[in-house]
């Protein structure tokens, strides 16, 4: 991670290494808090712009309801510091983490009456997979962990205790020499991978699992509406692992991810084993609406300057 300047905590700018909390952090031991992922792109004439950044912060506030946790500032003043810290920062184009965490006080379980705190942070990424994983798609494995069942944690909520899943399938994965991990849900269908909704093409058809499965993803619901402003017939529908080996095309879709092909999956080589004419596509079509190209999705893009 490059260090920026400026991380917004509580309402004011503090110097990156200031951004501190206690050790006892309610958040820290129990991991009852919600974040978000927000990209910021460089547009055409090289300004700032942040990506969706409305739907992320009304998901940020509705992961925060379905957790009980009020947060301390209204929807606007949360959008307004995301902006301005690109701004401080001096950045044009990167990723931002906005953080809702309870701070420190009591202990315990039912402890949760500690202080609402936000932070926000924001640096420069590139590709989460790898350059090469976009241009020549990626390599998943099937998880033995699966995808947390819907009355066992509030799975429409972006928690941050919910991640432990998502890390336990991602190292899993990469120990065993995978670029990511492909989960399933409890009744074994396809589910999501470990930070990412996936899709799948086959004869014409793109489908993704349901929301009952997954996430409700962002770049998810963007890529839903570029499929149709294409005319490429698309469902929400579930699937199995064995749909996906068949499959003529794979993709995954995410904030870090962007629209990333996938070339094999537990040693099935899907397709022709490089990334298909739709993902191609798609791949072009999101570039240039992130990059202000296409002005009928103008309002997706937050300006910063």
């Amino acid at each position: 991670m490059e260090k920026t300047e400026q991380i917004w905590l509580d309402g004011q700018f503090v110097p990156w290494e200031r951004a501190q909390v206690h050790v006892l952090t309610h958040t820290l031991h129990y991991g009852l808090g919600v974040f978000e992922g927000i990209r910021c792109y460089e547009d055409k004439n090289g300004r700032p712009n942040i990506f969706r950044l409305k739907e992320h912060i009304r998901r940020l506030f509705d992961s925060a309801h379905i957790l009980g946790i009020k947060i301390p500032f209204p929807q606007t003043v949360i959008e307004t510091a995301c902006v301005e810290t690109i701004k401080v920062n001096r950045l044009r184009s990167g990723y931002l983490r906005p953080l809702v965490f309870l701070g420190d006080g009591e202990m315990g379980l039912a402890a949760v009456h500690n202080p609402v705190r936000v932070a926000i942070a924001a640096w420069p990424w590139g590709a989460y997979l790898g350059e090469e994983g976009v241009q020549r798609g990626v390599r998943l494995r099937t998880s033995s962990f699966q995808r947390m069942h819907v009355n066992t944690f509030m799975t429409k909520a972006k928690a941050v205790g919910n991640y432990v899943n998502s890390i336990l399938a991602a190292v899993e994965a990469r120990q065993a020499g995978f670029d990511e991990a492909m989960m399933l849900d409890t009744d074994g269908y396809v589910a999501e991978c470990s930070g990412e909704n996936l899709f799948i093409v086959r004869n014409g058809v793109v489908k993704t699992p349901p929301l009952t499965s997954v996430l409700e993803g962002i770049t998810r619901a963007s890529v839903l509406a570029l499929l149709e402003s294409m005319g490429v017939p698309w469902r929400e529908e579930r699937f199995t692992r064995d749909e996906t080996y068949i499959a003529d095309e794979v993709f995954m879709t995410g904030t870090a991810a962007e629209v990333t092909p996938v070339r094999e999956i537990d040693g099935r080589v899907i397709g022709e084993g490089r990334p298909g004419p739709v993902t191609r596509a798609l791949q072009e079509r999101f570039r240039a609406v992130v990059r202000g190209e296409i002005q009928a999705y103008r309002d997706w893009l937050t300006p910063v300057d």
